[in-house]
């Protein structure tokens, strides 16, 4: 027999996010559902970087890294500044290095 709490029901429902939030929320879960999107995410937390110094650092391609910066770009998480023919990449805000450190700080805290 399935019991119902209708009042619990609503009140989950009534705290929802709409579906398009969900979308980008997940986009953003993706984004730290690879490991070289989280290590550039790791530099740029430090330094704001070029594509060149991000590929020296990782050991990569120049095409791989920009790859992997235009994802990070395309959901917001990075930003760029242009100076002469060079673009350097910074992360957008401090969200994305909290989110960062408690996934860092979850997996870390039974060690």
């Amino acid at each position: 027999m399935k019991t119902v709490d209708p009042e619990k029901v609503e009140q989950c429902r009534r705290s929802m996010n709409s579906e398009r939030e969900f979308d980008d929320m997940s986009m953003i879960f993706t984004m730290f559902a690879d490991s070289t999107r989280l290590k550039i995410m790791n530099a740029l937390f430090v330094n704001e970087l070029c594509v060149g110094d991000i590929a020296e650092l990782l050991e990569m391609s120049q095409s791989a890294v920009s790859h992997q910066l235009a994802s990070l770009k395309k959901t917001k998480l990075v930003r760029t500044r242009k100076i002469g023919k060079r673009v350097y990449y910074s992360m957008a805000d401090d969200h994305i290095k909290n989110i960062y450190k408690m996934a860092y700080e979850h997996i870390t805290e039974n060690d």
